[in-house]
């Protein structure tokens, strides 16, 4: 049975902009992916369409054993918010393709230590 997973550094889910994020990832494949990255992303959800926008991507490489370290400069935002209508969500995803392995972290980015929360509507 396939295995992958991220662990980020120190059990911690909260980011201010420009703190570094860093963690591991490992994984243990029946099969050799085609390519392997551990990216940095957002994405929205709730009604309307979904925007997904990939920050920035480090491209590992692709073995059926895997263990290492990655490090990324977390952005000035746009920064985690939850609301009646839409929200944005941060994570960090491990993707082994071709394998069919994908492992998500959700995180938050906010210069105040929590998400945003949009309570009114005008």
């Amino acid at each position: 049975m396939s295995f992958c997973a991220i662990k980020l550094s120190h059990g911690r889910n909260t980011f201010a902009p420009a703190e570094k994020l860093t963690g591991s990832v490992e994984w243990n494949l029946n099969k050799l992916p085609e390519s392997a990255e551990v990216r940095l992303f957002w994405y929205t959800t709730g009604k309307g369409d979904q925007d997904v926008s990939i920050v920035e991507k480090r491209t590992l490489i692709p073995s059926m054993q895997y263990q290492g370290e990655f490090e990324f400069v977390v952005p000035e935002g746009p920064f985690s918010f939850s609301g009646k209508l839409i929200s944005l969500v941060w994570a960090i995803e491990l993707v082994c393709a071709g394998a069919d392995a994908v492992a998500r972290e959700t995180i938050v980015v906010s210069p105040a230590g929590k998400e945003i929360q949009l309570t009114k509507v005008q």
